[in-house]
């Protein structure tokens, strides 16, 4: 069986299996890096995996074995940064991600998993990446434990009273995440490893933050307030149709448009803080050819840069 092996990704290895040479009946078999089991919960993976088959927003699961999973393979393009700042189609990801986020959780008040994420890397930075001594092995240009403790407390006060409503997520749309495919005019996420229930603006906020790219991360590239705006507002008009039941007439106000961006710019701290953290723990243990440690203090310096920009952002009374 011929195979292609897929090199964009940087927590797992991704081969394709096929018969026909145009990939028509190809599968994809997914093994996981190593030690990611320390970064991703394997059973909630394939339990919101399913949850989103059930619901069109995800490809066909065959198996799932001790370390991978095997599914279908969709066709299309994985997008780059110039592609999700294409008005065409950013809306089309836009639309998806309300998909998404109306998958409602059965009557029960989901909690937001970001905030457990969160304790729990910053304890792993803590505990493996210090050795017995008293000074921890942290790289000058990253912020000790202490601080990092701090920031975290920071966000646990300010980022739950702006209201952001917990939904379904994909916690991880980075663009090589998102498949075009021209044909069918649609978009589908894939890899689902951080999948669960969280906060929308994260997620919308996340996203906006890989706008930058990652193998060469460019902040410069992160998306205009209009460009949110012309996003947010596509999102919004998608989001309360199914979740409202306005098919096709959904209106969206000024202030609602303008709370979200502010949501949302504010949740994109939390996202840099997460991935930070995240480089720290690959770069010790992944073999994956990346420099995680550079990519973690990229990470770290674009959340410094604008958390004094987005705490002066104030939600419209």
């Amino acid at each position: 069986v011929p195979t292609q092996l897929f090199t964009d990704g940087i927590t797992n290895k991704l081969v394709a299996c096929y018969t026909d040479e145009g990939m028509g009946d190809a599968l994809l078999v997914r093994v996981y890096g190593r030690r990611t089991e320390l970064l991703v919960d394997r059973e909630t993976e394939l339990r919101n995996f399913q949850v989103l088959r059930a619901h069109g927003c995800a490809p066909d699961l065959y198996c799932a074995f001790q370390n991978g999973l095997c599914y279908q393979f969709l066709p299309g393009m994985a997008l780059g940064p110039d592609h999700v700042r294409d008005p065409h189609i950013f809306r089309l990801v836009a639309r998806e991600m309300a998909r998404v986020h109306a998958i409602h959780a059965n009557g029960s008040l989901p909690r937001p998993i970001l905030w457990q994420k969160l304790h729990r890397y910053l304890s792993l930075v803590k505990t493996e990446l210090s050795p017995k001594v008293s000074n921890p092995s942290l790289p000058q240009d990253v912020p000790g434990p202490e601080a990092l403790e701090q920031e975290l407390s920071w966000m646990e006060a300010t980022l739950p009273p702006l209201g952001s409503p917990v939904v379904l997520c994909h916690n991880d749309l980075l663009c090589k995440n998102i498949i075009y495919d021209g044909t069918r005019e649609r978009v589908s996420f894939i890899d689902y490893e951080y999948t669960g229930y969280n906060y929308q603006a994260f997620d919308i906020g996340n996203h906006f933050n890989e706008f930058a790219g990652v193998k060469e991360v460019d902040y410069s590239l992160y998306p205009s307030k209009e460009t949110q705006l012309q996003w947010l507002h596509s999102y919004l008009q998608a989001y309360k149709e199914l979740t409202q039941g306005h098919p096709g007439d959904a209106q969206v106000s000024q202030e609602e448009l303008e709370t979200l961006y502010v949501q949302v710019n504010k949740f994109s701290l939390a996202s840099h803080f997460l991935w930070a953290c995240w480089g720290l723990i690959q770069d010790k243990y992944s073999t994956i050819d990346f420099n995680f440690l550079r990519y973690a203090k990229l990470r770290f310096k674009q959340y410094f840069k604008m958390k004094p920009v987005v705490t002066a952002l104030q939600v419209p009374k």
